[in-house]
């Protein structure tokens, strides 16, 4: 039975990530970097494609699971008719190569287990040739190797063209393996040691957690998200990615597979905000010079997303030899949303390096010039349609999220100007655009007969993004537009109490979206309906809306993009950087008075 996205656990060292399931099997693993070639890619395919399973003989799922307290470092056990055993898994730190640590250790009795590593480079589709050296397996193809060691050492053999060890411990013993990367024409890395990679990952996690200023309701579930975020982390250049997989389904059999292992503009303000309000003012430090360094160039160029060290060309394609999760094809390799004009960005980045100026980020030298080239283009530009921020392929509109973001950017550029007089900047010209574009949603975009904003200028369509109105300054929370549009995007794109990100039929998608069949309720949309509640002075809804949301992350606290509420199960692909901001951005809002120190 194939495991569901809820069943996958998260390890990482801050520059790639790997995904465990209940059953002990590393299913997920991109060596060296987040948006590399995986090793291990049973979780789009089947175990031929790679994967890492250890477990007691015979056992299936296991009987309990954890990360230890305020880390990413993750207890799985199982209870068997011989005893029961913990396997532990992380990836310290790299200093070089990344390494894949797992340390068995007996609890009760004397059980048996088996490891079955089946390495398989370039997306599962090339086996490797795997001969001994040194006390190590050693598997060679192309550019990639890697080697596998056991402290003790565990005899092992050949058999299906994976690597096969079976062992005893009896409580107390432990065995520890340890998978090191390197590229194939490198020495073999430095040899860690597993056990002291164990107690530096677990000190370490916990003395980055300490920083945390948060201390109310649901503090496990906002760390648990923090930690998820830092994961996401690259952490040579500070990019955040959306998620840590690609292709997993928004639903189950369909098309709607994408690669989200980039980092988009869209989430940089809602990260800044989260950060620097839980007290991570280094991180949301990297994060805006990551900004700074992706978008640096002339901004008719500037794109929605880059690559974990602001690479610009991230070509989409599909790989033919995996089946997808759950038969969920094409699963797909790049991503050609990398081309479209979302508008929304500009208003994006202006808001961000606003807020990084306000909170006493360390300034950066030509940031205002870079600001002033980004308003000269939007002066120019706002007018045209574009894919807005849901990414639809099926035409460009007159988004009015677009909009209403193209007013932010010429906004916080006028506040700039008043805040800081000794800064050169066309305030007459940029107020007269802001108010322009404030003008115009107000006519073209609101439908006076529902008493709300629609998804495009003339459309009948609705858009969770419209319930950002209010929270970036649009209008005030208590204009009647404002609850009108909240409660009208809530009748219309509710789906078992949670929402979805616009329309509310297959027919509607595709035309909105130019993509066949359905997708689930969007998590990061819920959590703005809990916003927008909390701000129109419905506390009380907004709580009761946040606390079922807490309660759909999985056993050990990840939040995959999208919820199907009739099934009862987690969609696309996680964990998701943009749910985790929600989570902790609403658990601010809600709690933050009495929980931030």
């Amino acid at each position: 039975m194939h495991p569901r996205i809820e069943d996958y656990a998260l390890i990482g060292d801050e520059q790639t990530a790997a995904l465990v399931s209940t059953d002990g099997s590393v299913d997920w693993l991109c060596l060296p970097r987040f948006d590399s070639a995986a090793c291990f890619a049973k979780l789009l395919g089947d175990e031929d494609n790679g994967h890492w399973r250890i477990a007691p003989v015979g056992a299936g799922r296991c009987t309990r699971r954890a990360y230890r307290h305020d880390t990413l470092v993750l207890d799985t056990e199982w209870e068997v008719e011989q005893g029961a055993v913990r396997v532990t898994d992380l990836m310290p730190q790299r200093d070089q190569a990344p390494d894949l640590v797992r340390i068995v250790e007996g609890l009760d009795g004397e059980v048996t287990l088996h490891s079955v590593l089946k390495l398989r480079f370039d997306y599962g589709s090339i086996v490797p040739w795997v001969r001994r050296s040194d006390g190590h397996r050693v598997a060679v193809a192309g550019p990639d190797s890697a080697w596998l060691r056991s402290e003790p050492e565990v005899p092992s053999w050949g058999e299906d063209f994976a690597t096969h060890a079976e062992f005893t411990v009896k409580k107390g013993e432990k065995v520890a393996f340890v998978l090191t990367w390197h590229p194939s024409h490198e020495p073999r890395p430095a040899l860690v040691d597993p056990f002291e990679s164990l107690r530096h990952s677990v000190e370490d996690w916990r003395a980055w957690v300490a920083h945390c200023r948060y201390d109310g309701p649901y503090r496990d579930e906002v760390v648990r998200s923090l930690i998820t975020l830092k994961a996401l982390t690259y952490a040579p250049t500070g990019g955040i990615v959306a998620a840590a997989t690609t292709s997993l389904p928004e639903e189950p059999g369909g098309v709607r597979n994408w690669d989200y292992r980039y980092c988009w503009l869209r989430d940089a303000t809602l990260t800044l905000n989260a950060l620097l309000a839980a007290g991570y003012q280094e991180e949301a430090e990297a994060w805006r010079n990551w900004l700074l360094r992706a978008v640096a160039g002339d901004p008719a160029d500037l794109q929605i997303m880059y690559g974990v060290a602001g690479e610009r060309r991230l070509p989409e394609f599909e790989l033919p030899w995996l089946s997808g999760f759950e038969g969920s094809a094409p699963v797909r390799i790049g991503n050609d949303a990398v081309n479209q004009l979302q508008l929304d960005v500009y208003g994006e980045v202006m808001d961000s390096l606003s807020l990084a100026r306000e909170s006493g980020l360390s300034p950066q030298p030509d940031v205002w010039a870079l600001q002033r080239a980004l308003m000269d283009f939007l002066s120019t530009h706002w007018r045209q349609p574009d894919e807005g921020l849901w990414e639809v392929r099926g035409g460009r509109r007159q988004f009015v999220h677009s909009k209403v973001m193209v007013w932010v950017a010429a906004d916080r550029a006028v506040r700039t100007l008043r805040a800081h007089p000794e800064l050169d900047g066309d305030l007459d010209g940029w107020r007269a655009l802001r108010e322009e574009v404030h003008r115009e949603v107000c006519e073209k975009g609101y439908d006076p007969e529902r008493n709300t904003f629609t998804q495009s200028y003339g459309s009948r369509e609705l858009d969770a993004a419209l319930l950002l109105i209010p929270r970036v300054g649009f209008l005030p929370p208590d204009d009647p537009r404002v609850i009108g549009t909240i409660d009208a995007v809530r009748e219309e794109l509710e789906h078992g109490g949670l929402l979805r990100r616009y329309s509310t039929t297959s027919s509607q998608l595709t035309e909105v979206d130019g993509l066949p069949g359905s997708e689930g309720t969007f998590l990061v949309c819920s959590f703005w309906l809990a916003d927008a509640l909390h701000m129109t002075g419905r506390t009380k809804e907004a709580r009761e809306l946040f606390e079922r949301l807490a309660g759909l992350a999985n056993d050990v606290g990840l939040l995959s993009e999208e919820y199907d509420p009739v099934a009862g199960r987690q969609l696309g692909n996680v964990p998701q950087a943009f749910s985790h901001i929600g989570l902790v951005h609403t658990a601010l809002a809600l709690f933050g008075e009495n929980g931030a120190g």
